[in-house]
């Protein structure tokens, strides 16, 4: 056999192992796949803490997709814990339903409105816009000046870092308003969270022999050591070409964990998440437990605070970075050699079973080698 590997994937997160699994198994070739990190699964990843309580790492992670293919795909390597995620929004001193339904209204005002009701209400807040162009015009127009202001711009401003008037629309339109009772977060037809968790997951998929990885190990330490015949990359799209058109602004996150006593292995929270939108430094709280089904008589709850330094978590969408974007993508386009997946790579907000998505189309149409 030829020495080194047919593919060198960059990123141990959902796109990079997606892709080094079909390649490996359905091409039969070599992949070797590396990440800077010291663990596989992006930010995917969980672990048991100190206390044996099994903890999303990076943030809440729920599993959701209307897509057939990605969830059997992935139905191959786990069992599943079916799950709805609900979240609560702190408003005015009281815990209401997000994202804004019936419920919501009618705690909120102390009404006692229909569903047809609704909709009236919100006709008559809601304001007029020839265009629908930012996250600030995506919610006045459905209900309203008031609920923007308690619900949205408070979180928005904290999560991004910037008005909701300078941020795409697409940021806030991922959020329905119901005009029914339904408090679940996500409607999708396939729930859940992985069984055993996302990082057993992540080990049955790259557990392939023809499969090699190297945790902790940055792409730039192995660039012209290791010989390879394509490079998949899912790091951000400035840093692989050396930032030279500039820097993509990317918002970070820090993470302030509680480890709570819970007897009788009760919960702390009446549901998985809370959001605080208006009075803190971060934008929600989540309790670990609620996700997983665990028994425990510990709880964890994770605090989320956006930041602009660190890991780089959510591409900022708006139309400057967007601009920029464009340039380095033609970049890319250019590099025939390297194949560029993922949400940084595509300076995307994806959500996991769209990156999931992409990489099972990519593993169609990658350039064999």
């Amino acid at each position: 056999m030829a020495p080194g590997f047919d593919y060198l994937i960059v990123g141990a997160g959902f796109a990079g192992s997606v892709l080094a699994e079909r390649l490996a198994s359905v091409r039969n070739r070599r992949v070797l796949i590396i990440d800077r990190r010291a663990h596989l699964g992006g930010n995917a990843f969980d672990a048991y803490d100190e206390h044996g309580v099994l903890v999303h790492r990076y943030g809440p992670h729920i599993f959701h997709t209307n897509s057939e293919r990605v969830f059997a795909y992935l139905s191959r390597f786990t069992a599943w814990r079916p799950y709805q995620h609900r979240v609560r929004t702190l408003v005015d001193g009281r815990l209401l339903p997000f994202p804004i339904n019936l419920d919501t209204i009618n705690e909120l005002y102390g009404l006692s409105l229909s569903s047809l009701e609704l909709e009236q209400f919100f006709a008559e807040r809601a304001e007029a816009r020839e265009v629908v162009a930012t996250a600030e015009d995506a919610v006045v127009t459905k209900v309203g000046r008031e609920l923007f202001e308690k619900f949205f711009r408070g979180y928005t401003r904290k999560q991004w870092g910037r008005e909701p008037s300078e941020l795409d629309a697409s940021v806030t339109a991922r959020v329905p308003v119901r005009l029914n009772r339904d408090d679940r977060y996500f409607t999708d037809t396939y729930q859940g969270v992985p069984k055993e968790g996302y990082t057993r997951l992540f080990e049955r998929l790259l557990a392939h022999p023809n499969i090699k990885v190297m945790l902790q190990t940055d792409f730039c330490e192995v660039k012209g050591l290791i010989p390879y015949k394509h490079l998949v990359y899912t790091g951000p799209i400035d840093s692989f070409f050396g930032f030279s058109l500039g820097r993509l602004p990317y918002r970070s996150l820090r993470f302030h964990q509680e480890v709570l006593d819970t007897p009788e292995q009760g919960l702390v929270q009446p549901v998985a998440t809370i959001n605080t939108p208006n009075d803190t430094p971060y934008t929600r709280a989540t309790e670990m437990r609620q996700l997983t089904g665990q028994k425990h008589h510990k709880s964890v709850v994770i605090f989320e605070e956006p930041q602009a330094e660190g890991d780089p978590y959510y591409p900022i969408p708006c139309p400057d970075n967007q601009a920029l974007y464009e340039a380095y993508r033609q970049l890319a386009r250019e590099r025939k050699d390297v194949t560029f997946a993922g949400r940084l790579a595509s300076y995307r907000y994806y959500n996991m079973d769209q990156v999931v998505a992409q990489a099972l189309k990519l593993a169609d149409t990658l350039p064999d080698v």
